[in-house]
């Protein structure tokens, strides 16, 4: 059964600290509060990473610093085109197991994309107003929270004035766009979605198309408060 949120978790609203009224908070200034937040909290803020190039260019200097290896382009490419994937399951295990690739002189690489062992040497970091362009696909992202340059959570920050459920359906929407950045893109490893106005946070699981729908009663995507 899905979680079911009630109406007015939706409809809640609130002032914050200073008094100032909820619907004079804009999307920019709840994202620069939390992206502080977040700093607080020891992650790398990469104000570089904007675009798909610069999100593979980060990416591949974690994986080559993770596995101890430099890899040509041609490899690279090739690791991509393997890891890369349109079931949210499969990218899943990619993200969770060690995998293995062949470079070009037929040896296997065995390699890992998260340091499951030791934690702390994972390197977090978070990007903001991402956009990641496909042949199909033009799509913005607020902010994504990054393990060792793999994406892993993204956050979509609205005002009072935009209700959660439309941000969530938002979500939904880029999902099943045809040729969009998480079947084409390192936005396959996307495992959360969160969706937060300041005053009200809610978060669901990354599924594959058949079953990520939002409809009225929420069958097939449960949403936790």
């Amino acid at each position: 059964m899905a979680t079911e949120v009630p109406n007015d978790h939706f409809q809640y609203q609130s002032a914050d600290d200073s008094g100032k009224r909820p619907s004079r908070l804009r999307e920019g200034d709840i994202e620069q509060r939390f992206m502080r937040h977040l700093r607080d909290q020891n992650y790398v803020i990469r104000d570089d990473i904007r675009d798909q190039k610069s999100l593979e260019d980060n990416f591949r200097r974690h994986f080559e610093a993770l596995n101890h290896v430099t890899l040509t382009d041609n490899e690279f490419s090739r690791l991509l085109a393997s890891i890369i994937k349109k079931d949210t399951y499969e990218a899943s295990q990619t993200l969770r197991e060690v995998n293995t690739f062949h470079r070009d002189d037929e040896t296997p690489l065995y390699f890992t994309l998260v340091n499951t062992k030791d934690w702390c040497k994972n390197e977090f970091e978070a990007v903001r107003q991402l956009r990641v362009n496909t042949e199909y696909s033009h799509h913005r992202y607020d902010v994504i929270l990054m393990i060792n340059g793999v994406p892993c959570v993204q956050i979509e920050l609205k005002t009072l004035s935009v209700t959660p459920r439309r941000a969530m359906e938002q979500i939904v929407e880029y999902k099943k766009t045809p040729g969009n950045g998480y079947d084409r893109t390192l936005l396959c490893f996307m495992q959360i979605f969160v969706v937060s106005n300041y005053y009200q946070t809610f978060y669901f699981a990354n599924n594959n198309n058949n079953h990520f729908t939002f409809d009225a009663d929420e069958r097939f995507l449960p949403v936790t408060f």
